[in-house]
C-alpha cells in the first residue's frame, strides 16, 4: 500500500473567503509555461482580483498575476496573461450555466503541487454583502471569546 503524499500548497487566496460565500469546491490543472511554473515554485503568485470566465466551451483564469522568472532567456513573458484551466467539458459547462443563472462568479481559492503538477481549487462564489461582513467578524468574535473561556 503506498502512501499518498498530501499535496504541497504554494499560495492561498485569503481575499476570496472574505469577500465571497464559497461553495462547489473543484479541483483544475492549468496550462502554463516553464518559467512559469519555475517563478510559482519561488512563491511569486499574486490573486488579487483574479476570477474564471468561460470563453468557447474553456475556461481561462483571468488576472492572475505570476511574475516573470528572472532567468527565463530572451522571450518575454506576460505576467497576467489569461491562463487556460484544465476541466472536463462537464464541468465547464455545468459551472459557467451555474454562473449565467445564479450571478454567481468562480474565483481562485488556492494553487498548490499534487503529483508534480501545479493544480489550481476554485470554487463558486456568492459576493457578501456588508451586513455579511459584519456578521462573519461577529461570529469569530464570540467563537474566540469562547476558546478563551475554555483555556
Amino acid at each position: 500500500m503506498s502512501k499518498k503524499p498530501s499535496p504541497s500548497t504554494i499560495a492561498v487566496n485569503k481575499k476570496a473567503r472574505h469577500l465571497y460565500e464559497l461553495s462547489d469546491f473543484v479541483e483544475a490543472g492549468i496550462s502554463l509555461t516553464g518559467p512559469e511554473v519555475k517563478s510559482i515554485r519561488a512563491g511569486k503568485i499574486n490573486f488579487l482580483d483574479s476570477y474564471v470566465d468561460f470563453r468557447d466551451g474553456e475556461a481561462f483564469v483571468l488576472s492572475l498575476h505570476i511574475a516573470p522568472y528572472d532567468n527565463a532567456g530572451y522571450v518575454p513573458q506576460d505576467p497576467d496573461r489569461p491562463r487556460r484551466l484544465l476541466l472536463h467539458a462537464t464541468e465547464i459547462r455545468q459551472m459557467a450555466a451555474r454562473v449565467e443563472q445564479k450571478g454567481l462568479t468562480v474565483v481562485p481559492v488556492r494553487m498548490y503541487f499534487k503529483q508534480g503538477k501545479v493544480k489550481m481549487e476554485i470554487a463558486l462564489g456568492r459576493g457578501k454583502k456588508l451586513f455579511d461582513h459584519r456578521e462573519t467578524l461577529k461570529r469569530r468574535a464570540e467563537e474566540r471569546d469562547a476558546a478563551r473561556d475554555l483555556a
